[in-house]
């Protein structure tokens, strides 16, 4: 009696047992799932409330909340935090975000705006460049742009042209010049114009080449100018591409006969398209 007792179960019977088990473990993971799936859907987890935090000063949280609302795919739980992230980024003036979810169904939202540092092709292009030396495009109509150069370059290399800007500006501030224009042509070579409408083409080579050039203006200029009984201000044009020295224009100055600067002066000229000025509103 006691030996039959320790017999196995037949085959058939543990099978008949391993396969109730198996059905009873997949209809309780079936009705789990379909209860998560019925609990995930109810407006409870709804994405309804989004806190946003950061300096903003181009933009408004409300604005903010409204352009990428609608984008948002999912409740609390099935969001794709990295496609909200996306939507924030694409928002004008919005650099980079930073996306959480709050329980039970709110994001939390923190934005760093573009700081910007210089103004970035043709004027009304509405390209920006910001303190990172990043190209953005952002409505700029309602940008104080008083004292802030404008770039125009290959936009692969805004950064080292903002530098540079920087560079120079440090360079001509003994002469209280300060840059308005900055371009850099496909060959590398530079040219700007002054907040004063004057023009210095600077030629190519490596930056600090460039700025050599620039300083030996600055500390030049004056003693030239003053030999031709004007000052640093009446610079007109500047060449510095010349070897050892550099071609210079100064208004009220000429080297030509007054018989040839007569007929000059006769001759119609073309209107000289207007200049952006560092003072302009």
């Amino acid at each position: 009696m006691n030996a039959a007792a320790a017999l196995p179960p037949p085959l058939d019977v543990r099978l008949m047992n391993t396969t109730a088990t198996v059905l009873f473990v997949g209809l309780a993971l079936a009705a789990l799932w379909a209860c998560g799936g019925w609990l995930l859907r109810q407006p409870v987890f709804a994405v309804g409330r989004i806190t946003v935090e950061g300096e903003l000063n181009h933009t408004s949280a409300m604005s903010l909340r409204a352009n990428v609302a609608p984008q948002l795919v999912g409740n609390f739980f099935t969001l794709d935090l990295e496609a909200a992230r996306r939507a924030f980024e694409q928002v004008p003036w919005v650099r980079r975000a930073q996306v959480r979810r709050e329980f039970p169904s709110g994001l939390r939202v923190a934005l760093e705006e573009h700081d910007v540092a210089a103004l970035w092709g043709a004027e009304g292009s509405g390209m920006l460049v910001n303190r990172h030396g990043e190209v953005f495009e952002a409505d700029d109509s309602e940008l104080d742009d008083v004292g802030l150069p404008r770039l125009s370059g290959p936009p692969e290399r805004a950064a080292e042209m903002l530098q540079m800007v920087r560079q120079l500006d440090a360079a001509l501030l003994p002469l209280g010049f300060a840059v308005d224009t900055l371009e850099l042509s496909a060959h590398s070579g530079w040219r700007m114009q002054l907040a004063s409408g004057a023009t210095v083409v600077l030629g190519g080579g490596e930056p600090a080449q460039v700025l050599e050039r620039v300083r030996r203006l600055v500390r030049t200029l004056p003693h030239v100018a003053q030999e031709q009984g004007r000052s640093s201000a009446a610079l007109e044009h500047a060449d510095l591409r010349h070897p050892g020295g550099y071609a210079l224009r100064l208004r009220g100055v000429t080297t030509v006969s007054p018989e040839e600067a007569a007929r000059a002066a006769a001759r119609p000229t073309p209107r000289p398209a207007a200049r952006r000025a560092a003072t302009n509103n």
